[in-house]
């Protein structure tokens, strides 16, 4: 069995200041998975402000990690500006990674789909999923997909793409837009998303957002089960992999709460995600 690369450090890992645990969820998501999956845990590298400004507006940039500007938590946050090199960092050497090797790598993070070009919002400070893509495209990848399947609309991607002319080489594919109701579960799972993946074949890397709050429990959720969410991580996998695509996957989304005020609801979900990597991705 092959060990899946997943690219953490503690230096992504910040008190968010609020109810959101994105920020913070790296560190419990990385321990559950050692306990249950090979994994191959490794340093990611983090970008630099120049590389973040390649997706966002330079002085926006700036004040975000000088902190004069309110994050995606909506806080001016020391702890917060720190990590964000490291995620979005997280995001591309999981994506280098997916690319050196053919298969599949992994940046155990968040907070990337609502950042517009100049705007933190929902939870999301810097568009990792366009910070990565830029940097890849820069690097000579001509063809990128990202395959957002966090609960909610991607605007902050759309918003990205349209402003920096993206959209002949990025195929952006956003389920929050259009499906978020229980009633469309099945149209989803058997017809739209295979449709989709057939479609980002031609891509040289998918970035795939792996959300946990579709889940029908998930306060900000709720239109698939824990069933229809391994269904579609298992369809996304092995259609990636029988198409010889490598993809790059992150947590996204996932804010259920135990009675203690733990996730382990939500950990439970994005253990079933790695589970089907490791299914697919892990076989000799």
């Amino acid at each position: 069995m092959r060990s899946i690369p997943v690219f953490y450090t503690d230096k992504m890992v910040a008190d968010s200041g609020c109810e959101s645990p994105s920020a913070e969820k790296p560190k419990a998501v990385v321990a559950s998975w050692l306990e249950k999956f090979p994994i191959d845990v490794r340093e990611p590298e983090p970008v630099k402000e120049h590389e973040l400004a390649r997706a966002h507006d330079k002085e926006f940039v700036r004040a975000i990690l000088a902190c004069e500007r309110p994050n995606g938590f909506g806080n001016k946050s020391k702890a917060v500006a720190a990590a964000l090199p490291y995620t979005s960092g997280a995001m591309l050497s999981a994506a280098r990674e997916a690319i050196r090797s053919g298969g599949a790598a992994c940046a155990p993070c968040s907070g990337f789909h609502h950042a517009g070009h100049e705007r933190a919002e929902g939870f999301c400070t810097f568009n990792g999923l366009m910070v990565a893509a830029l940097a890849l495209r820069d690097s000579g990848i001509s063809r990128v997909g990202i395959l957002d399947l966090d609960m909610h609309y991607g605007n902050g991607t759309d918003n990205i793409i349209r402003k920096l002319m993206c959209e002949g080489w990025i195929w952006h594919f956003t389920a929050g837009a259009r499906y978020t109701m229980a009633s469309q579960a099945t149209e989803f799972l058997t017809l739209k998303l295979p449709e989709v993946l057939v479609a980002m074949g031609s891509c040289e890397v998918v970035l795939y957002q792996a959300g946990a709050d579709p889940h029908v429990d998930d306060p900000y959720g709720g239109w698939l089960t824990t069933e229809q969410l391994k269904a579609r991580d298992a369809t996304v996998f092995e259609v990636l992999s029988s198409a010889g695509v490598p993809v790059a996957w992150n947590l996204a989304g996932g804010y259920q709460r135990d009675a203690d005020g733990g996730i382990r609801k939500v950990l439970d979900i994005h253990d079933n995600t790695m589970r089907e990597c490791v299914r697919v991705f892990g076989r000799p």
